[in-house]
């Protein structure tokens, strides 16, 4: 089972943005072993990847909007590829609303796009635990994503 943290940097501030987070975390556990995290900044964010962090070193995947984009369908084999080549646990990154500097990209393994349309980072959030969710239904042939 494919290990996977999302991070984001700051502390949720609307109530319903939290009831969301959780609510996705609970339902990706039946695909992942998952946990959410809020980080101070980029710094804390970076930790999580040296070689030297525990208990294993993450591939890091940063939200961004000058990343690559991609249809669920798409993230849904790139995930799927990814827990078929590697036991590297995963770690999802929103970054704050200065974005990630050039030294995050560089460390990162994908830079992910949800699309041209700016996003508050909080609603950002939401959206890639649904599209995480909605990648491993699509993996595993649960009606879920038919239903669009």
């Amino acid at each position: 089972m494919v290990k996977i943290k999302i991070a984001w940097i700051g502390k949720t501030k609307a109530t319903a943005i939290q009831t969301l987070t959780d609510e996705y975390l609970k339902r990706l556990k039946h695909y992942a072993e998952v946990e959410g995290v809020s980080v101070r900044d980029e710094a804390s964010l970076l930790k999580l990847c040296e070689p030297r962090a525990r208990p294993a070193r993450h591939a890091l995947v940063l939200l961004d909007s000058r990343g690559k984009q991609l249809s669920s369908e798409e993230f849904a084999k790139w995930l799927g590829d990814h827990q078929d080549r590697t036991s590297s646990p995963l770690l999802l990154a929103i970054g704050s609303a200065d974005g990630f500097s050039d030294e995050a990209r560089r460390a990162a393994t994908l830079v992910l796009s949800l699309g041209k349309m700016t996003l508050a980072h909080e609603l950002a959030r939401v959206v890639l635990l649904e599209q995480l969710y909605r990648a491993f239904t699509i993996l595993k042939g649960h009606p879920y994503h038919l239903g669009h």
